[in-house]
C-alpha cells in the first residue's frame, strides 16, 4: 500500500474538479474502484462533488480474483468507502479467457458488471487519464485500426442504461499522483503493471518513455491526433447514418443494390457504422466486396463484433450472434406472456362468453402445413416460408402456435388464423406475437 504525504487544508487540484463539477447528472453515480492510484483519486473527488447528490453515490469493485493482490485491492476499497461513508458493493467475478487473452476476458466480465447494474440517467466514473489515452492510441495504432479506433477512448458513451463517464482524458497521470501525495491519500500499487508480457505494459515501460525523451510533445500531438480522428469519425458516422436511412428495408437489413450503388468506402463506412460502436476490428476491402458483389446463389457472410453480416434474396441482414434463446415447447397460458427469442407471445382473454383456445407454442419439425386463406387449399410451412422471403436462419426460430396437436394457426407475425388475430367482442381470446 502507498501512502501520499501530509496533506494541507485544501489540496484539490482546480484541474481535477472541474470536469466532475461540470456534469450533470440526474440518477445515481458510481465510481469504479479499483484501489489504485488513479480510481482512489476519483473517488476522493466524486465525493466531494457528489456526496449529497440526490439520486445517490456509491462506488463498485470488481474483484476478478486473478492475483494475490485481490485480496489487498478489495480490502483497500472497502477501508476507503468506510471512511468517507460512501456506499461500496464488490463484485467477485470468475475470468474465462477461452482462447482470447485473459486481460480482454477481465476487461469484458468488468465491463458485462458495470452495465447490468447502470439505470436511466444513472453514470459510472472511470479514472482514465490522458497517459491511458497514449497507450490506447498507441496500440491501437500498431494493432491496425481506422480513424474511429484512432479517436480513442469517448469521454462519454452509453453503457447498459446509463453513461460511462471519464472526465480526466486531458489530465496526465502526473497530476492524479501530485493529488493523491498533497492530500496524503493511501492506495495499492497493481504488480501486474510492470509485467512486459502484457502489450500495454510493455508499450508503457519500454516504448513510450523513448518516444517521449526523443518527442517531449508527443503526448499533446497524440492528444491533438485523437481530436482531429474524433471530428473526421463523427462526420463518417453522419454520412453512414444518412446512407442507412437511404437504404434501410424493414428492420436489421438493408437493400442490396442500393450497397451495391456506393463506392467501397462508402459501403465500408456503412457496415462499420452499422455494427456499432463496439466493434472489435475494422472491416476489409475483400470482405465487403465479398458480401456485395458474390454470386446470387453464394452465401457470404462477415463476422464481427456481436453481429453478423448476412445477405438473402437482394438485402443485407445484421444477425445477432448470440440470439435470445427459444421458448421450451408449452401451452399458452391466457395472460401469461411468453418470451420466445426474439418474439413474445401472449394469448389475450377477450372477455366474452366464450371459452379461452388450447393453444400450444411449437417449433419447426418439419412437414407442417396450414391453410392461409380462408377456404383456400393448404399449403407446406417449408414452401410459404420461401415465397415470404424469410432468411434461412430464421426460420427455425419462429415461434409456431398450435391448436390441438396439428392444426397451425399463427406462424409468428407473419400470419395469424383471422379469428384470433384481433380482440372481437365475444370471442374467448386473441394471440398477440410480436416481435422486439
Amino acid at each position: 500500500m502507498t501512502r501520499g504525504g501530509n496533506p494541507p487544508s485544501d489540496t484539490s487540484l482546480p484541474e481535477l474538479l472541474a470536469p466532475l463539477e461540470a456534469l450533470a447528472v440526474t440518477g445515481h453515480v458510481r465510481v469504479a474502484l479499483s484501489g489504485g492510484l488513479d480510481s482512489v483519486v476519483l473517488l476522493h473527488l466524486a465525493h466531494r462533488v457528489f456526496e449529497h447528490h440526490p439520486a445517490g453515490f456509491s462506488a463498485i469493485h470488481v474483484n476478478h480474483q486473478l492475483q494475490p493482490d485481490a485480496v489487498a485491492f478489495e480490502a483497500l476499497c472497502q477501508r476507503t468507502c468506510e471512511q468517507l461513508a460512501v456506499p461500496l458493493e464488490v463484485v467477485p467475478v470468475d475470468v474465462e479467457a477461452g482462447g482470447g487473452s485473459v486481460e480482454t476476458a477481465a476487461r469484458e466480465a468488468r465491463y458485462r458488471m458495470f452495465s447490468e447494474r447502470l439505470g436511466a440517467g444513472d453514470v459510472l466514473l472511470m479514472a482514465h487519464h490522458a497517459d491511458d489515452q497514449v497507450e490506447t492510441l498507441l496500440f491501437r495504432f500498431l494493432r491496425g485500426t481506422g480513424v474511429r479506433g484512432l479517436a480513442g477512448m469517448p469521454v462519454a458513451r452509453a453503457l447498459g442504461q446509463g453513461t460511462l463517464v471519464r472526465p480526466w482524458l486531458q489530465v496526465p497521470r502526473s497530476r492524479l499522483r501530485q493529488q493523491a501525495q498533497l492530500a496524503g491519500w493511501s492506495w495499492v500499487e497493481d504488480p501486474t503493471n510492470t509485467d512486459e508480457g502484457v502489450d500495454r505494459n510493455f508499450l508503457r515501460q519500454r516504448v513510450l518513455p523513448d518516444l517521449r525523451q526523443r518527442w517531449p510533445h508527443l503526448d499533446r500531438r497524440l492528444l491533438a491526433t485523437a481530436r482531429a480522428c474524433g471530428e473526421s469519425a463523427g462526420l463518417a458516422a453522419m454520412l453512414a447514418e444518412t446512407h442507412f436511412h437511404q437504404l434501410q428495408a424493414g428492420p436489421g437489413r438493408l437493400d442490396l443494390p442500393g450497397v451495391r450503388a456506393l463506392p467501397m468506402v462508402a459501403r465500408r463506412n456503412l457496415l462499420q457504422w452499422w455494427l456499432g460502436e463496439d466493434l472489435d476490428r475494422s472491416l476489409g476491402d475483400d470482405e465487403v466486396h465479398d458480401l456485395a458483389e458474390a454470386a446470387d446463389d453464394a452465401r457470404p457472410e462477415i463476422l464481427a463484433g456481436e453481429f453478423a453480416l448476412r445477405r438473402f434474396q437482394g438485402h443485407i441482414y445484421r444477425v445477432s450472434r448470440t440470439p435470445a434463446p427459444l421458448a421450451a415447447e408449452q401451452p399458452l397460458a391466457a395472460g401469461r406472456t411468453v418470451q420466445d427469442g426474439e418474439f413474445r407471445l401472449c394469448l389475450h382473454p377477450a372477455g366474452g362468453s366464450g371459452e379461452v383456445p388450447e393453444l400450444h407454442l411449437r417449433h419447426r419439425r418439419g412437414g407442417e402445413h396450414f391453410r392461409p386463406r380462408p377456404g383456400g387449399p393448404t399449403r407446406s410451412l417449408k414452401k410459404w416460408l420461401q415465397e415470404q422471403q424469410v432468411p434461412p436462419w430464421e426460420r427455425d426460430r419462429l415461434p409456431l402456435v398450435f391448436r390441438g396437436n396439428d392444426e397451425l394457426v399463427a406462424v409468428a407475425d407473419l400470419w395469424c388464423e383471422p379469428g384470433l388475430a384481433g380482440p372481437y367482442p365475444g370471442d374467448g381470446g386473441w394471440l398477440e406475437i410480436r416481435r422486439e
